[in-house]
């Protein structure tokens, strides 16, 4: 019997997922959560052979709760409504087995539960063919330079934090929107928010 905990902030989905998956006969769901660190604390009292996890999750959000069960000898799968490259890599990192998305065939969890528990890693595919299409375009400058523009900083503020003058800061700005893309801070700061590049 497969032991699973799933972790869904959203109620009636969590409700769902449990009735379809306990319809299984090799599945039993032994815990629910509504937070990464409900999560967390039901795979230590239950261990469960699998955390079915979302991402954004109120207090310890999915990938938080992801790396915190790394070592704990349950396979954690995350299934979100989020295709984003930055969530995936972070996912990856964390040791996740599964990266799924909360529109794929309800049948298709179950299977790829059972792949899981024989050793394999299963992830969404466009997510796989985005990630590896799609680097991270910005340099650690500009980075820090958009994150600070992120948190509602103007020219000034920037150039004063980062010890630059206002010239290099727009410089890096115009930079920044060109490699994106985009026309603008907001739109730039959507974008880098849409393929999860923030830390």
């Amino acid at each position: 019997m497969i032991r699973i905990v799933i972790a869904e902030d959203q109620r009636m989905l969590l409700g769902a997922l449990a009735s379809l998956l306990d319809l299984e006969e090799d599945m039993t769901v032994v815990g629910k959560a509504s937070n990464g660190e409900e999560a967390v604390r039901l795979v230590h009292l239950h261990k469960p052979d699998i955390c079915i996890m979302d991402i954004e999750m109120p207090g310890k959000n999915g990938l938080e709760a992801a790396e915190e069960l790394r070592r704990s000898g349950c396979k954690v799968v995350i299934l979100t409504t989020f295709a984003r490259s930055g969530y995936f890599e972070r996912a990856i990192k964390s040791g996740a087995s599964g990266y799924l998305l909360k529109d794929s065939p309800s049948e298709e969890l179950a299977g790829s539960i059972r792949s899981i528990m024989a050793g394999r890693r299963i992830y969404a595919t466009e997510l796989v063919d985005d990630a590896y299409g799609m680097e991270n375009p910005l340099t650690e400058r500009e980075k820090e330079v958009l994150t600070l523009i992120a948190d509602g900083k103007n020219t000034k503020d920037i150039a004063s934090e980062l010890y630059l003058t206002n010239g290099t800061v727009r410089n890096y700005v115009s930079v920044i929107l060109d490699k994106l893309g985009v026309s603008n801070r907001v739109e730039a700061i959507t974008r880098f928010k849409e393929k999860g590049w923030f830390k």
